[in-house]
């Protein structure tokens, strides 16, 4: 699906204007074919899912109509200001529709569905883990390499047999997050107070949750890649799945399209990294820094579910999205590599999905699970922490993920 974004088109249309004052007719239809041309070849155009009508894809209208109430009491409850929900399985859109206002203040603005909004820790698994495992597919790293093999600043305070698994599973021992006085000298003295850390806990006993892990993943993909976990993310996953509206430090144009946060410094955040550290590393860490759209985030769900491709595009082989999201035993539960499975921290996966189902949330209010042998994916999209930070949706995705699985027909299973 080609779209041409309406600011473009009316800045194209102005500038028509102004030169047929000075060419002849025909000349200017001329220009305005060829350019037009370059657009539909893409140039300035978006690929994305086909949004069709859900029964047409195995959902049964009458059950997904309950989501339509659950929103508006959330929104009602000040939950969150407004939301994005998108789902959908063999490749297409079954829903993509917005509700709520994507900013209170200082000023209402109505959500709408091409709103960008920060990621938050779906960065994790959707940026760094995927650029982890494609380094993995690609003979550069193994699950079981230590970290102070490839940081040898790292090897230091017994951290020395941490792996890249560690890392990924959340039990390397490490802090959850290490103080923001550690980040007030610039990133690479940051990166220098984190290969000093002590452990917290001995490795591999204990499931800690742990922005640390994923700011190391980060710093590992620029160390054997030698590019940062954005410009390896952009070039190896998202450009390729043309996902054209992903992406760290947003320009301009997306930046006006994002959804604020809260405030820094007296100023909105909009279109800025929100988490306090990842903002402090200049807006690209592991961990957070990630910015997209519901519909962007569809195609890279539904390259997960496609076992690794889109269409002709191949990102990871078969066998390395089973081995990143198959089940792992933590201390407390379940995770994949990088993703949830079935932790403390899987409220927002509801009630219904499967064994086989992974998936993330993001401090902002961002949730993502897929799920295989359904063959869905749900996404839920807000800036609950707007305005004040006092917004809460892993209740509200959770409920809504549970309507949208239960809405499975069975005959399509």
């Amino acid at each position: 699906m080609i779209k041409i974004k309406q600011d473009k088109e009316a800045t194209f249309g102005r500038s028509l204007v102004r030169g047929q004052q000075t060419c002849t007719q025909q000349g200017c239809l001329r220009i305005a074919v060829f350019v037009v041309g370059l657009l539909l070849l893409g140039l300035n155009a978006q690929a994305a899912l086909p949004v069709v009508e859900p029964q047409t894809i195995g959902f049964d209208p009458q059950k997904l109509a309950a989501i339509e109430a659950v929103i508006a009491e959330g929104i009602s409850e000040k939950k969150m200001p407004g939301c994005v929900v998108c789902f959908g399985r063999r490749g297409q859109i079954a829903w993509l529709k917005a509700y709520g206002n994507k900013q209170v203040e200082p000023a209402v603005v109505p959500m709408t569905t091409d709103t960008v909004f920060d990621m938050a820790s779906l960065t994790k698994p959707v940026a760094t883990a995927t650029s982890i495992m494609l380094l993995i597919e690609r003979g550069k790293l193994s699950l079981s390499d230590k970290v102070s093999t490839l940081i040898p600043e790292f090897a230091v305070n017994e951290k020395q047999e941490i792996t890249i698994r560690d890392l990924l599973i959340h039990q390397s021992g490490l802090i959850a997050d290490n103080a923001m006085a550690d980040y007030q000298d610039g990133p690479a003295v940051a990166m220098q107070k984190i290969y000093a850390l002590n452990l917290q806990n001995s490795v591999g006993t204990k499931f800690v949750y742990s922005d640390v892990n994923f700011i190391l993943l980060g710093d590992l993909v620029k160390r054997v890649s030698g590019r940062s976990v954005d410009e390896f993310s952009q070039q190896e996953i998202f450009e390729p799945l043309e996902m054209h509206e992903t992406r760290y430090l947003p320009n301009a144009e997306l930046k006006a399209r994002s959804a604020p946060t809260q405030k820094r410094d007296g100023n909105w955040i909009q279109g800025e990294v929100h988490d306090p550290r990842a903002f402090k590393l200049g807006g690209i860490a592991g961990h957070a820094g990630l910015f997209s759209t519901a519909e962007d985030m569809a195609i890279y769900a539904s390259m997960m579910l496609d076992s690794g491709r889109i269409g002709e595009t191949q990102i990871l082989k078969p066998e390395t999205v089973v081995l990143m999201t198959q089940g792992n035993r933590v201390r407390s539960g379940i995770r994949g590599l990088g993703w949830d499975k079935q932790t403390s921290f899987s409220i927002n996966k509801g009630e219904a999905l499967t064994e086989s189902a992974f998936g993330h949330g993001g401090f902002t209010g961002t949730v993502l699970w897929i799920d295989p042998e359904l063959d869905i994916f749900f996404l839920f999209l807000s800036n609950r922490v707007h305005p004040d930070g006092k917004g809460s949706v892993n209740q509200l995705a959770g409920k809504l993920a549970t309507i949208v699985a239960n809405a499975v027909m069975k005959s399509t299973q």
